[in-house]
């Protein structure tokens, strides 16, 4: 009897500790280059819903309200000719009407090649596309970054016109 005892809480130890070893957190950093091209045939980002008889002189409060699906490009560098690693697809929404030039986002940013193919993690926020860097915060993942957590630093490498290319700096955890 004692020694059915033991070896029941030998289970049980060894059990928690393999679930413990398991569910430990583990840190993804990584940086790229998401390609969003709104302009000209080859457009990767449309808009899709906006007020169509609203005129005003202050360019924010025109674009408020509008609406855009994206299916951007993800690269290793800046260079649109870079190798290309994922896509970033979604929706973001111009989402101020006073002094600054706001987007919601909600986009899922999944990788095609290298270490993280076919794992994806995504992000719902608010980007203040003016400031130098943006912070937002990644919710959620798929693959390896399941149930991820974690923060992305937005910084615009370039832009002509409405055309961008946004580097990200990506801090996550997952298990």
């Amino acid at each position: 009897m004692a020694l059915s005892g033991k070896f029941l809480f030998l289970v049980g130890v060894l059990t928690l500790f393999c679930t413990t070893e398991a569910m430990k957190s583990k840190v993804t950093r990584m940086q790229f280059y998401m390609h969003d091209i709104v302009s000209g045939p080859n457009a990767t980002a449309v808009r899709v819903a906006g007020r169509s008889n609203f005129t005003s002189p202050d360019p924010i409060k025109a674009m408020f309200g509008s609406v855009y699906v994206m299916d951007n490009p993800l690269t290793v560098t800046p260079d649109p000719n870079s190798t290309v690693i994922g896509r970033a697809q979604g929706i973001y929404a111009m989402s101020s009407q006073q002094d600054e030039f706001s987007l919601l986002m909600t986009l899922t940013y999944g990788f095609t090649s290298g270490p993280y193919n076919g794992s994806s993690f995504s992000v719902l926020g608010r980007n203040p596309v003016m400031s130098e860097v943006r912070e937002m915060p990644i919710v959620g993942g798929t693959g390896i970054f399941r149930l991820a957590r974690g923060y992305c630093l937005a910084k615009t490498s370039s832009m002509d016109q409405m055309d961008a290319v946004i580097g990200y700096n990506v801090t996550l955890l997952h298990y």
